[in-house]
């Protein structure tokens, strides 16, 4: 049977500007970075997986009150940017969480319809004997991992442990690294396989230099984790990275006179 080819949207729902390149690799900085204080802004986005007849939502992105505690800037509302899609969000079958962290997995309560998927060792991990260290709950908001837990007694989560298929074409990958339970979503579209590396990769640059992002879990995992993009993307055109607005200028927009933060990853890139 020939998987579909879906449509895939990334979109970027808030950003950091005044971050700094220092802050988005381990020391020293990689070859091309000639300043460590030069401006470096992150993007945080969400993705909206599409066929003909299923709606596959990765990642549900933070709220409004974690911006403001976080001191993150909201661009669009995520629940916003999926109306402008035509996204009816009861019709959501799926919400794939690459991992829990904060700017990943709130908004839950967007989806009310779907099931949850996640990796095993993502929810021990943050639900476990390592949270017990105030360092290592940084990333993660207690009401966030509560809301899966519901979930969970309610039925609405299903558990992966390593490579899985969520539909035909959509396939999860688990990578650790950046988190424990960290997952890759690869989706089957018309110029071939895309790969959504979430904080595999948070920029280009740090999978191209192969140099770390600086918040990891285990250092090894993460470089592994490099590898393991370029083995499942065809290209390098093919590969997108979690939090670099450079997603933005490299595809085109998904709506016409749409706004900006919202591109189609699925059409020939507009730079390479």
């Amino acid at each position: 049977m020939t998987a579909p080819e879906y449509e895939v949207h990334a979109i970027q729902y808030g950003r950091q500007m005044g971050r700094l390149a220092y802050e988005n690799f381990t020391a020293p900085l990689p070859q091309g970075f000639d300043r460590h204080d030069a401006p470096m802004p992150m993007g945080f986005f969400v993705w909206l997986i599409r066929s003909a007849d299923r709606i596959i939502a990765v990642d549900t992105g933070f709220a409004p009150a974690q911006a403001r505690l976080r001191q993150r800037e909201m661009v669009i509302p995520v629940a916003e940017a999926l109306t402008g899609l035509g996204i009816d969000r009861a019709k959501v079958a799926d919400v794939i969480l690459t991992h829990m962290h904060w700017d990943h997995a709130g908004n839950q309560p967007l989806f009310p319809n779907a099931r949850y998927h996640l990796q095993a060792r993502e929810m021990a991990y943050c639900t476990g004997p390592c949270m017990c260290h105030s360092a290592l709950q940084k990333p993660y908001a207690v009401e966030d991992v509560a809301d899966l837990l519901r979930r969970i007694y309610d039925g609405r989560v299903q558990f992966h442990d390593g490579t899985s298929e969520i539909a035909p074409g959509v396939h999860v990958h688990l990578v650790g690294g950046h988190s424990r339970g960290l997952q890759i979503v690869t989706v089957n579209t018309r110029r071939g396989p895309i790969v959504l590396a979430s904080d595999t990769a948070h920029y280009y640059a740090n999978v191209e230099s192969h140099h770390p992002f600086p918040l990891v879990e285990n250092v090894a995992d993460m470089l592994d984790g490099f590898r393991l993009l370029r083995r499942l993307a065809p290209s390098p055109a093919h590969l997108v990275p979690g939090h670099d607005p450079e997603v933005l200028r490299r595809f085109p927009v998904s709506l016409a006179n749409g706004p900006p933060e919202i591109v189609r990853l699925d059409l020939d890139p507009l730079l390479t």
